[in-house]
């Protein structure tokens, strides 16, 4: 009897989403039982289906990924999380594995790293994108960057959203509006 294992994709970019669907259902035993675009509309997805995986972008318009991860690990753990990213910093994958996330896979990889990712994490088993593997590991045997590391670890997801904007050129009221934040906080 062949086990078919259940996605929920979370990407706010239509096409990436179809391809995510169409490298999906390209393996027999898999398939996407749903698609979102917002933190919102996965739960409600979630609420009518049941999934075994999802597939989550870190960036989602003006949502981060990682609140959605975070919920998930703490009210559906049994759903493993992948998250998928342009990100290719070594705190943007720490950020995803602290909050709950098996894998983290940059979206310029290929379809069959994609594949072996959700098969490694199907094993119980972490995994994170060569690239950025080696990077870590280089940076846990330099001391001295160890040291920056921690002090942006100490960041908050929303303090991280908000370095994030700063460096897309948002301005301060820019970021406000974005975030639904006082332009004093």
């Amino acid at each position: 009897m062949n086990h078919t294992v259940r996605f929920l994709i979370v990407d706010d970019h239509p096409l990436f989403r179809q391809g995510l669907v169409s490298v999906i259902e390209n393996v027999r035993s898999y398939k996407v039982a749903a698609q979102a675009t917002t933190i919102a509309e996965a739960l409600t997805q979630l609420e009518q289906v049941q999934v075994q995986m999802a597939l989550i972008d870190i960036s989602l318009q003006q949502e981060n990924g990682l609140e959605l991860v975070k919920t998930l690990k703490a009210t559906r753990p049994e759903i493993q999380c992948i998250v998928v990213s342009m990100y290719d910093e070594i705190i943007y994958a720490s950020s995803a594995l602290k909050a709950g996330a098996r894998g983290y896979i940059m979206k310029q990889e290929a379809a069959s790293s994609l594949l072996d990712a959700i098969a490694l994490v199907l094993k119980g088993k972490v995994y994170l994108s060569p690239p950025m593997r080696e990077r870590m590991l280089d940076t846990l045997l330099q001391p001295e960057a160890n040291d920056e590391i921690e002090a942006v670890k100490l960041l908050s997801l929303r303090e991280m959203e908000v370095l994030r904007l700063l460096g897309q050129g948002f301005g301060v009221s820019e970021i406000g509006q974005t975030l639904n934040l006082s332009v004093k906080t």
